[in-house]
C-alpha cells in the first residue's frame, strides 16, 4: 500500500442537507465502513436499514442541553486528530479507549438560509452550528490520516478513491479536501460575524471577514493574463448571481461585472411604475429611458448612443416581451438580463447562439443595505452600498425659477442614473431617457462637454437638425466646484440642473444658474462611483 493511502474503517455523518446521504452511506457499508452518526442523520441512515451507531454510545455522553452538546468530547476530537503511527498518540487512544475516525461527513446547520428567509434573531442563533466546525477544522488538520467531506458534491470524489484504492483515500484527494473544509467554515463564520454586525448596527467592526462559494470558474479576468472566479455571497439579492442562463456562451469576469451594472441601474425603475431599459458599456450607462413599453424604452435608450451601445449589455426591469426581442437581436448584444422572459421572446433570442439571456427571478431592492468590498494593497475597503433614492430625498430648489413638473421628473430620472455612471459623471436627459452622458473624466467640465458632443452625435445618427441636449435637463453626481460646468450645460441648450450642492462656491453657481435662466435643484446627497 502506498504510504500516503489512508484506509477508511470508521466514518462520523452528521448533515443537516441530506442530499444523496442514503446512496453514499451504502457505498461506505460496502466497503466495510462502521458508521456513526448523530440525530436525525443517524435515524435517516437507520430508517434506510443502514447499520449505524449513535455518537453517544461512543463517547458514553448523551446529547444535551437541546442538542448543543453532542460531538464536543475527547473520544470525539481525538479520533479525528490522532496522527496514526504516532506512538504517543497511539498510547493515549488505548489509554483513554479512543478509535480512530477516518472519515468526517458534516454540513451544516442552515445559518445563512435561516438569515436569508428572514428568520427572528433567535432562530438564527440557534442556526450557528458549533460542533460541526469544530470536527471540521480538527478534521482537515489532520489531513495526513483523515478525510473531511463538507459538500455533497465531495461523495461522489471519496467514493472513487475508496474504489480505486481498496477502500483508501490518497492523500492529494485529503489535502484539496482540507483546504475547502477550512475554505466553508471561514465562509460560514463570515456569514455570521457580518450578520452580527448588521444586527448591533456595527458599521466598522475591529475584524471583517468575507467570503463566497464559487459559482464559476472564468477562462480570465479582465485580461487574458489575470485568473478569475465568481462566487456568491450570503447576502439574497436578485442579480447576475441568482440567475438562471438560459442560454449563450459562457459569461466572462468582464461580462459579469457589466451585466451587474446595468441591472442595479435598472433596478433603480419601479416596474409597476414604467418599462426601463438600461444598455451598458464597460460598466456605464450608453443609454436608459423609460416608456410604456419595453420596445419604447429600449428605443429611446438605443438612440443616446447607437455607436457604444453594440456589444453592450441590456437590462430590462419588467419580463421580455417578444415585441422588445426582436429589436434588441438587430444588433450584437453580449448579454440581455431581466426577471423574467416569454416564451416567444425566449424563441427569438435562440437564433442568436452566442447571446446570454439571464433571468434573475426579481429586481434588487435599491434601498436596501449591503457591503461593498474592494481590495488595495494590502487591505480591504469597505462601505454600504449607495442606497440612496432621488425619491426619498428632500429637494431643495435654489434658484429664481423652479422646474416645471416636466423638468422635476427628468431631473429626479437623471439623478438616478448619475448614481451608476463613473464618476466625474454628467448625465443629459430629455423625456425619460438619457440623451448624452459624460462618464469618468478627471474635470467635470470636460464630463459635461463630452455629454453634451455625445447628445450632438446621437441627434445626427437620428438624422435630427438639432442636438438632443436642447431642452434637456442634467445631473451632476457631485457638487459643481465651479460655475463652467453648468455653464457647458447651457451651452448644449440643458434648462435645468439637479446636483448635490454643498461647493463653497455654491453661491457662484446658483448666480451662474440664474443668469442663464437655469432651474436648479440641490439634492444635499453626493453619488460619487469610482
Amino acid at each position: 500500500m502506498s504510504s500516503d493511502l489512508r484506509l477508511i474503517t470508521r466514518a462520523l455523518l452528521s448533515v443537516s442537507d441530506k442530499t444523496g446521504l442514503i446512496d453514499f452511506a451504502k457505498k461506505l457499508v460496502e466497503h466495510n465502513v462502521e458508521l456513526i452518526s448523530t440525530g436525525g442523520t443517524r435515524k435517516a441512515l437507520a430508517d434506510a436499514g443502514l447499520p449505524v451507531r449513535d455518537v453517544s454510545e461512543v463517547t458514553g455522553f448523551p446529547e444535551m442541553m437541546d442538542g448543543r452538546v453532542k460531538t464536543l468530547h475527547p473520544k470525539v476530537h481525538g479520533g479525528l486528530l490522532a496522527i496514526r503511527e504516532n506512538p504517543a498518540h497511539e498510547a493515549a487512544m488505548l489509554a483513554h479507549g479512543i478509535a480512530p475516525i477516518d472519515l468526517l461527513v458534516v454540513n451544516l446547520y442552515p445559518f445563512e438560509e435561516t438569515v436569508a428567509k428572514g428568520a427572528d434573531f433567535d432562530d438564527c442563533i440557534e442556526n450557528i452550528d458549533i460542533g460541526g466546525p469544530a470536527m471540521i477544522r480538527g478534521a482537515a488538520k489532520n489531513f495526513a490520516d483523515v478525510a473531511v467531506v463538507v459538500d455533497v458534491a465531495d461523495y461522489a470524489r471519496v467514493l472513487e478513491a475508496m474504489s480505486q484504492h481498496k477502500g483508501s483515500t490518497n492523500l492529494d484527494l485529503r489535502t484539496r479536501l482540507a483546504q475547502k473544509a477550512y475554505s466553508r467554515t471561514a465562509v460560514y463564520d463570515a456569514a455570521i460575524s457580518n450578520w452580527f454586525a448588521s444586527t448591533i448596527g456595527e458599521t466598522s467592526p475591529d475584524y471583517r471577514a468575507v467570503g463566497g462559494k464559487l459559482l464559476e470558474t472564468m477562462r480570465y479576468g479582465e485580461n487574458p493574463h489575470q485568473s478569475a472566479g465568481f462566487y456568491k455571497t450570503p447576502e439574497t439579492r436578485f442579480g447576475v448571481s441568482t440567475a438562471r442562463q438560459v442560454q449563450g456562451k459562457a459569461l466572462s469576469y468582464n461580462n459579469v461585472n457589466d451585466t451587474d451594472a446595468a441591472f442595479e441601474c435598472v433596478s433603480e425603475f419601479d416596474p409597476a411604475v414604467s418599462a426601463a431599459v438600461a444598455i451598458i458599456k464597460h460598466a456605464n450607462p450608453c443609454g436608459v429611458a423609460q416608456g410604456a413599453t419595453l420596445l419604447e424604452a429600449y428605443e429611446k435608450a438605443l438612440r443616446c448612443d447607437p455607436v457604444s451601445a453594440f456589444g453592450g449589455i441590456v437590462a430590462l426591469n419588467r419580463k421580455l416581451d417578444a415585441a422588445a426581442a426582436a429589436e434588441i437581436v438587430k444588433i450584437f448584444t453580449e448579454v440581455i438580463i431581466a426577471p423574467d422572459a416569454d416564451e416567444d421572446a425566449i424563441a427569438l433570442i435562440a437564433a442568436k447562439k452566442n447571446l446570454r439571456l439571464l433571468l434573475t427571478g426579481g429586481l434588487p431592492d435599491p434601498r436596501a443595505a449591503g457591503l461593498i468590498v474592494r481590495t488595495v494593497s494590502g487591505g480591504l475597503l469597505v462601505q454600504g452600498r449607495d442606497n440612496a433614492v432621488v425619491d426619498d430625498m428632500d429637494l431643495r430648489v435654489v434658484t429664481k425659477r423652479a422646474p416645471t413638473a416636466a423638468e422635476m421628473a427628468d431631473l429626479k430620472f437623471a439623478f438616478r442614473i448619475a448614481k451608476h455612471v463613473k464618476s466625474n459623471a454628467i448625465v443629459y436627459v430629455r423625456d425619460g431617457a438619457t440623451v448624452g452622458v459624460g462618464a469618468g473624466q478627471m474635470s467635470r467640465v470636460d464630463s459635461s462637454r463630452i455629454a453634451a458632443w455625445k447628445a450632438g452625435e446621437a441627434a445626427k445618427a437620428a438624422g435630427l437638425p438639432e442636438s438632443l441636449a436642447k431642452g434637456s435637463v442634467v445631473a451632476s453626481d457631485a457638487f459643481f466646484p465651479f460655475a463652467d460646468g453648468l455653464l457647458a450645460a447651457a451651452e448644449a441648450g440643458a434648462t435645468a440642473i439637479i446636483q448635490p450642492g454643498g461647493s463653497m462656491r455654491d453661491d457662484e453657481v446658483i448666480r451662474a444658474a440664474d443668469e442663464a435662466g437655469l432651474a436648479m435643484v440641490m439634492t444635499g446627497h453626493r453619488h460619487f462611483r469610482h
